[in-house]
């Protein structure tokens, strides 16, 4: 696949990045695409590997090598490079609903299982994804097609983020009649007000919504099932559902001074700045603002990250970044060889802005809040911070980080961010269908499987597997609707 020797002949080459003391000045995208004829030259690079890992999917040593959808990735970068974008175009949306979001936002699991990766540097495989989107759109080849058959089958779908939409396309597709409903305003779950606009451009969003309501998928924003609506109508009209809601309750600290004004979880401080943004492009102050603020945020993922970025744009005093685990080795441990996710040291965009502006790395590793202190008026002031050492259980043999006894210190700040992830879906919505949850705060279901308890309702996504990538949510979404439709017509053909 590829050029069999262009992996010897053409180094690895990526988009170019705008400055980081530029780009903070702005909520676009950040990066200048290579030239076409140079990203093919990237696509050439895929080598005739015999075992393309990149596209495997596997879980080795509990983490994910290799995409979940299992793109047919040496295919469409061999089309790539040959120049056959359409039929590269073909071969991408066989297993991918989303490429113009994975091509931004995934980490890329693909490259982290890739043959060159092995002593080298993997091919350039989330560039060259969204040269093949982004041309598509551009000439025509992405484009509304309409079910020429339909079922007369109903799908109610709740929650439109990446599983949502996945399994929406897919149902709307075999010809069923879907109905997708949102609480917030606008389509797209945390793809639209989880995930930063520098990161995606909610444009992007936009542009592949509208054609999916083309095709004939129907959207209801505002809709908050099992608050404002009833799950009985919804049983009432649909001869489906699929509950998609991501795991949407965010987990917090609990430690003295939590109720201290000043302290937000990291969701809600991204959401109001993008729904600002959208609105206004901030200029209704409609929104939790950093300016000028002391920041703390607590979580080294990529939500923490987002935090740094979107707190430095605008106009932050300093942020640091709290890890609770010890800090990655730069390269690869023995215990940790390829083709598994490397766990090394990455300095995504928020930090590489921060360490521009502020002269060093926010994060703080094996560190986290013991408490907050306010001014005597319940204004946050000051955060005691503590170390954090390995301890392992002897029972159990687990590995904790347990604080360090005289290691605290204390710092000032005026705002805190909690990205320490989420805890599974919101009761509610599950109470309002009726259906069971698990010891994780997931939708129960039988391992594997998509069905609930009840035979009208399936889960997709988050609010099934956990809290996890959008690649992982689209492979949800797609399985979700194999499920649906096997339930609806007793065969499936997706």
């Amino acid at each position: 696949m590829g050029k069999p020797t262009g992996f010897l002949e053409y180094k690895r080459e990526t988009s170019e990045e705008v400055s980081p003391k530029e780009r903070i000045r702005h909520f676009q995208e950040f990066h200048t695409p290579l030239p076409k004829e140079k990203q093919r030259l990237q696509a050439a690079r895929c080598m005739d590997c015999g075992v393309p890992f990149c596209q495997s999917g596997m879980m080795i040593g509990g983490m994910a090598s290799g995409c979940p959808l299992h793109n047919l990735i040496p295919e469409w970068n061999d089309l790539l490079y040959t120049g056959n974008y359409e039929q590269a175009f073909d071969r991408l949306k066989k297993t991918n609903n989303f490429p113009e979001f994975t091509s931004r936002v995934c980490p890329a699991l693909c490259e982290g299982a890739c043959t060159c990766n092995l002593n080298g540097e993997p091919v350039a495989t989330k560039e060259n994804e969204r040269t093949i989107i982004e041309y598509a759109y551009e000439n025509g080849y992405a484009k509304a097609e309409i079910p020429a058959v339909r079922t007369g089958k109903k799908v109610a779908i709740i929650g439109s983020g990446p599983a949502g939409l996945a399994c929406a396309d897919q149902l709307n597709q075999r010809g069923h009649l879907v109905t997708v409903f949102e609480r917030e305003d606008r389509i797209g779950g945390l793809l639209m007000y989880g995930i930063p606009n520098m990161k995606l451009e909610k444009q992007v969003i936009e542009r592949k919504t509208a054609l999916m309501k083309e095709e004939g998928v129907e959207f209801v924003t505002g809709a908050d099932i099992g608050m404002d609506i009833k799950a009985s109508k919804i049983f009432k009209e649909y001869d489906c559902v699929v509950l998609a809601c991501g795991a949407s309750k965010p987990r917090d600290i609990k430690v003295p001074g939590r109720e201290a004004e000043g302290i937000y979880f990291a969701v809600d401080f991204l959401k109001a700045t993008t729904q600002s943004l959208l609105r206004s492009n901030l200029a209704d102050g409609q929104y939790i603002s950093a300016k000028g603020k002391k920041v703390l945020v607590i979580g080294g993922g990529d939500t923490g990250n987002d935090c740094v970025g979107t707190a430095i744009r605008h106009g932050c005093a300093g942020v640091i970044q709290l890890e609770m685990m010890p800090k990655p080795p730069l390269v690869r441990a023995a215990d940790n060889p390829w083709p598994q996710w490397a766990k090394v040291l990455k300095t995504d965009y928020g930090q590489e802005e921060a360490i521009a502006l502020f002269g060093k790395d926010p994060r703080v590793y094996q560190t986290t809040v013991k408490e907050f202190q306010t001014d005597g008026k319940g204004k946050l002031k000051k955060a005691v911070l503590v170390k954090l050492e390995k301890k392992t259980d002897e029972k159990t043999g687990q590995i904790r980080m347990v604080p360090l006894e005289g290691s605290e210190y204390t710092i000032d700040v005026d705002l805190v961010l909690i990205a320490a992830g989420f805890l599974g879906a919101q009761e509610y919505v599950a109470k309002a269908f009726g259906v069971e949850l698990n010891e994780r705060g997931n939708v129960k279901t039988q391992k594997g499987g998509y069905m609930t308890n009840l035979s009208k309702v399936f889960v997709a996504g988050d609010m099934h597997r956990g809290q996890s990538l959008v690649v992982w949510a689209i492979k949800e979404g797609r399985e979700a609707a194999q499920a649906v439709d096997r339930s609806l017509m007793g065969y499936t053909n997706l």
